[in-house]
Order: C-alpha cells, then sequence, then structure tokens
C-alpha cells in the first residue's frame, strides 16, 4: 500500500514542477540583467543577482506604487461589492418565496453563456454617456454584480436547514434577522471563497481596463506592466519580471490566508 500511494506521487511531483516552472524562471529573470535574459542554455541561479530591477519598479520613473495602489482600491471595492450583492440575491433565490422565483433565477443564469468580450463595447458605450469612462469606476460598478457569486451563496443557503428561520421567526425575529443573524454567519465559509475567486479576477484583469481606462495616470498594475521598455522600445524583461513578481505577492497571500475556507466553501456547496 505504501509504495502505490509513492507511485502515485510522482505524476504529482512532476506536474507540481511543471506549474512551478514558469514562477522560477520569472523570479529567475526579475534577478538578472537584460541581457541574460534569453541565453541558450538557461541561466536558472542569476550570476550576479540583479536587485536594481526591483529598485527600478518600486522606486524607478515607471514605478508601479501608484498603480498597485489604485489596483487594490478597485479589487477593494470589487469585492466588498460582489459580496454583498451576491450574499442578498442568494438569500433571495433560495429562502425567500416570490413569483417567478426560479425562472428569473435560471435566466439570470443564463445570463454566464455571454462572453464577457461581448459586453466590453456596450459598457464601452454606457459608461461613456454616464461620463464614467476613463475613471476607476467604470471597472469598480460591473465587477459588484457576478452570476458565479449569487450562484455560489444560493447553493450554500439552499444546503442550510430551513429549521432554523423558522424558530428565529417563532421568536419574532423579522426576515432581515434571520439573514444576518442567522444564515449569514455560517456563510463565512462560502464568503471567503468567493472573495478569494473576486480578488484574483479584479487582480488580473486585463482587458477591461484597456478598453475602458485611456489615462495612463489611471493605470491598474496589470495594465502598467507594459510601461517598462528598453532604449529600442521593446518589452524589458528584468524590469517586467520583476513587477510581476511584485504583483503576484497580495494573491499569494491573500489565498494563503483563506486556503482553508475555501476548500470548506467548494465542499458545502457541492463543488469539488
Amino acid at each position: 500500500m505504501t509504495r502505490s500511494k509513492w507511485w502515485w506521487g510522482i505524476p504529482l511531483w512532476v506536474l507540481a514542477i511543471a506549474f512551478l516552472a514558469p514562477f522560477a524562471w520569472m523570479i529567475s529573470t526579475a534577478l538578472k540583467p537584460d541581457v541574460d535574459a534569453y541565453k541558450i542554455p538557461m541561466q536558472w541561479i542569476p550570476h550576479p543577482f540583479q536587485w536594481d530591477n526591483f529598485s527600478t519598479v518600486l522606486s524607478g520613473a515607471t514605478s508601479v506604487l501608484p498603480a498597485f495602489g489604485r489596483s487594490v482600491f478597485v479589487a477593494v471595492l470589487r469585492v466588498a461589492g460582489e459580496l454583498t450583492t451576491a450574499t442578498m440575491a442568494g438569500y433571495a433565490f433560495a429562502r425567500m418565496s416570490f413569483k417567478g422565483r426560479d425562472k428569473l433565477f435560471l435566466l439570470y443564469l443564463a445570463t454566464a453563456i455571454i462572453p464577457a468580450q461581448l459586453l466590453l463595447v456596450p459598457r464601452f458605450i454606457y459608461f461613456q454617456k454616464l461620463g464614467l469612462y476613463d475613471t476607476l469606476w467604470a471597472l469598480i460598478l460591473p465587477g459588484m454584480f457576478t452570476v458565479l457569486g449569487t450562484f455560489l451563496m444560493r447553493q450554500f443557503f439552499v444546503s442550510q436547514p430551513a429549521e432554523f428561520a423558522e424558530a428565529a421567526r417563532m421568536d419574532g425575529a423579522n426576515e432581515w434577522r434571520v439573514f444576518t443573524r442567522i444564515y449569514l454567519p455560517l456563510a463565512t465559509p462560502v464568503l471567503s471563497a468567493l472573495g478569494i475567486l473576486a480578488f484574483v479576477w479584479s487582480w488580473n484583469d486585463y482587458e477591461t481596463p484597456l478598453v475602458l481606462i485611456s489615462n495612463p495616470d489611471r493605470y491598474t498594475l496589470p495594465l502598467s506592466l507594459t510601461n517598462f521598455v528598453d532604449e529600442q522600445g521593446q518589452i524589458a524583461p528584468g524590469v517586467t519580471m520583476a513587477a510581476s513578481v511584485i504583483s503576484i505577492v497580495p494573491v499569494l497571500l491573500v489565498f494563503i490566508v483563506l486556503q482553508r475556507r475555501f476548500i470548506a466553501a467548494m465542499t458545502h456547496t457541492g463543488i469539488k
């Protein structure tokens, strides 16, 4: 039995190495001069270490810190907005009775089949008419309402016993108190999982800012990574990879802190 488990571990280690290799290359390139970035065979351990790449990224003329702050601002508001709307909508679709509830939920769920790229032009026109084009609110507002968030929260609330609400109503609790005092505290694992997903999507979003943001002073972090070019106007690999290393740190921290709740949430909602 032990030997069988050991053999099964080999493919997992191979896959782990394959997934980690690009990250190792990114870190290695971030610590190299540009002339060594494309050497064949590749030099995995830089010699000497080029720490100036990180200095340029953090304090140079094209520092990523302002864009980093804007990305944090957008991500935090998007996550807060999505958690708020998803919990309320999910609870309504799961626990409140009203005419056409299930049909309305299926109709809302069906909107998930529309490609996100198909909505970029209508959003561009819509936000331009509202005067929100080229502002961070054009990135924040659409991310506050997602089909997946509502679906996850509804699945969780449906799985909870209805006796909780019945007992609370017998004690005189109204619907809002049932929602906030009974079911919402139980939803912490699912909220953590949804928060991770929403944060990662917002943090890595390149396409939406590319269409809705034109002023470089309002670029988020993914867009600002394109600012690092050399004298010939080509992407400078060293500083670009240094900025990329910095950009993944928040995502790693969020996942490390909330990973147990993320796994618990996937179990509660029936998603494997």
